[in-house]
């Protein structure tokens, strides 16, 4: 079994693109005559009605049942069969609506947008006329467009080096006079009340040569900050007295507090603080050949990472050919990960596994895995010091969308350069931190001394008074920024929260960015996480894939386990019921990923009640969600 999908539900949009279709449409309907001669006078004998063979028999019948019924028993039937039909309707259409097939889903979705908008997710099969202004839209009707420049020549113009930006070189191209996704809206909510989990909505894209045709030819503006730069120390020697790590320069709370005050030149802390190069002699070391290509990537970068052997490697899918030649996929991995890899996919001598190249990374400065995937997660500006712009998805995650199309939704389009997802469910940082602490995601006592601290420097419950901003809790798996010297200080400052206090990022999030806000006029794209599903598939973590494959394998337990489970139960104390209980009610609900949070509302502890005893398996099962309380990493020392 490989990684299983939680699945894509998307809206069937029937009703929706015969709407589309019936405004569109012309009926054909011929003129009234007009008589040169003059009408016929009263007296004139009318035509017959001409009634099929069985007509009659019908009205008599008709006349019959409302002769013996009654009028108002006629009504009350009439509009018991009214309502009938429309029940019938909404049932139909919320069957529809709430249909799940994962990738497969996914595709269907696009097909539908692609009636809506005309447009569509890839560039095979793309018609240059949707996208052309017609007389129906009321929209000046131009001449066809000369031939498009293709994919193919931008990718020679590329490899001969004459290539600035694909903005330049689709001068040919011609961009209609209004988006194609001007008019797009979302469709109402599903009406099944019995899923009210997080599932994807409906996204608009435009295709990749509409993408490459807006992407910007320089980069955008950063205020105040022009110029950033790193400390480097490679003789640093630790401080037992400083909470963060060696791989982040242990910078003092001065320093600290210092590198929130945005000037037009700053140097601050940013991770590979040891050496004189990223990943080189720093901690997250890499290959030299590893090093030299990721320089060479200067537009998009697409990067995941997997440490532990904690996922299964996902294969991006729906990719366009340019995304293909000239987009980077980097997945990096350490040694546990790669055995895993070589022992199951196919490794070829280019280190690359499918559309994926795959970089073996040494000499972790993190004991905890998660820790160190907030590397790569917030320091690629660090590692691909040539790029452009960048897309980082978890490693549990399927991308189906192509990367320019989500550049182009997120970042360009709303003149962004930085997007992340809102948690679907909660906003406020208090709740989020009694959600990880439910779920036990990290040491309690050290949550409740971060939130304190950040408390201490202003930190408020979230409230509308903070609006604009939506939410001040993310759903980090995705990241999609543009690397300018504002973004870099961000993901910089972010990550030195994590590496100083806890490893959940979630929690540190808005401090710093509240902070940098403060200081100057810069806004980051919070979209709606229903939006993040809708191009990456998220995907069960391997060990809870290995544990499902061992019950089915297994089977049903014998029954003198069963009987002995009961005994061992009815031996335990009332109170140690009750916490069980409290405790499986703060259970997570997003079962494909630890990192995901609690749906536990604002984190409350549910008042303790006695439920019913379980039997057999439930039993059994239900002892399996109690997990022993985490230990404290040896990373990590409190401030």
């Amino acid at each position: 079994m490989t990684g299983g999908s939680l699945g894509l539900r998307s809206g069937s949009y029937g009703s929706l693109q015969a709407q589309i279709n019936g405004s569109s449409a012309v009926v054909a309907v011929s003129p009234l005559p007009t008589h040169s001669t003059p009408p016929p006078p009263p007296s004139a004998r009318k035509p017959s009605k001409m009634l099929l063979p069985g007509s009659r028999d019908k009205e008599r019948c008709l006349a019959w049942i409302c002769k013996l019924a009654g009028r108002r028993r006629v009504g009350m039937l009439l509009l018991l069969i009214a309502s009938a039909a429309v029940l019938l309707s909404f049932s139909i259409v919320s069957k529809d609506y709430d249909v799940s097939a994962g990738s497969e889903t996914n595709l269907n979705f696009s097909d539908q947008l692609k009636n809506i908008t005309n447009i569509g997710r890839g560039s095979t099969g793309f018609s240059r006329s949707s996208l052309i202004p017609s007389r129906d839209d009321n929209r000046v009707n131009s001449s066809p467009p000369p031939p498009f420049l293709g994919l193919k020549q931008l990718q020679a113009n590329i490899e001969n080096g004459t290539w600035s930006s694909p903005a330049s070189l689709l001068q040919h191209y011609q961009i209609p006079a209004r988006h194609p996704c001007e008019h797009f809206a979302f469709p109402p909510p599903p009406a099944d009340k019995k899923r009210t989990g997080p599932r994807p909505c409906p996204v608009c894209y435009v295709p990749v040569e509409h993408a490459l045709a807006v992407m910007p030819a320089s980069q955008s503006p950063s205020p105040i900050l022009q110029n950033l730069t790193y400390f480097s120390d490679e003789n640093l020697l630790p401080n037992e007295s400083n909470a963060s790590s060696l791989f982040g320069g242990q910078p003092s709370l001065q320093q600290r507090n210092e590198s929130f005050d945005i000037k037009e030149s700053m140097t601050v802390h940013c991770g590979f603080v040891r050496g004189k190069k990223p990943g080189h002699g720093t901690g997250f070391n890499m290959d030299e050949d590893a090093l030299l290509e990721m320089e060479q990537c200067h537009g998009v970068v697409v990067a995941s990472a997997i440490f532990g052997n904690y996922d299964i490697l996902q294969q991006p899918k729906n990719m366009s050919d340019f995304a293909k030649q000239n987009a980077c996929f980097y997945m990096f991995v350490d040694e546990e990960t790669e055995a895993y890899i070589r022992n199951t996919s196919t490794w070829n001598d280019s280190n690359r596994v499918g559309l994926w190249r795959v970089v073996v990374v040494r000499n972790l400065p993190y004991t905890d895995a998660r820790r160190t995937g907030k590397i790569p997660k917030l320091l690629l500006h660090r590692i691909f010091p040539n790029a452009r712009f960048s897309i980082w998805i978890d490693g549990k995650l399927e991308l189906v969308v192509d990367p320019y199309q989500i550049l182009e939704r997120f970042l360009w389009r709303v003149n962004a350069t930085f997007a992340i997802s809102k948690h679907y469910r909660r906003f406020d940082v208090f709740e989020e931190a009694e959600a990880n602490k439910a779920a036990g995601k990290y040491v309690n006592a050290s949550i409740d001394y971060q939130i304190e601290f950040y408390r201490r420097e202003g930190l408020t419950h979230y409230s509308s008074a903070k609006l604009p901003i939506v939410s001040d809790v993310p759903e980090g798996c995705v990241i999609i920024r543009e690397h300018t010297p504002i973004t870099n200080l961000f993901t910089c400052l972010w990550f030195n929260e994590v590496d100083r206090f806890t490893s959940r990022d979630q929690i540190s999030f808005s401090t710093v960015r509240d902070k940098i806000m403060a200081k100057v006029d810069w806004r980051l794209n919070m979209f709606m996480d229903c939006e993040r599903r809708n191009f990456v598939i998220q995907a069960y973590h391997k060990d809870l894939l290995d544990q499902r494959k061992l019950q089915s394998l297994s089977g049903p337990p014998p029954p003198n386990a069963l009987l002995s489970n009961e005994a061992s139960s009815k031996s335990t104390t009332s109170t140690a019921v009750e916490v069980g209980k409290s405790t499986e009610s703060a259970a997570v609900h997003v079962k494909s990923t630890p990192e995901a949070t609690v749906e536990d509302g604002a984190g409350k502890t549910p008042p303790l009640r006695k439920s019913p005893p379980r039997r057999g398996r439930d039993r059994k099962s239900g002892s399996k969600r109690r997990r022993p309380r985490p230990l404290i990493p040896k990373d990590f020392t409190p401030a």
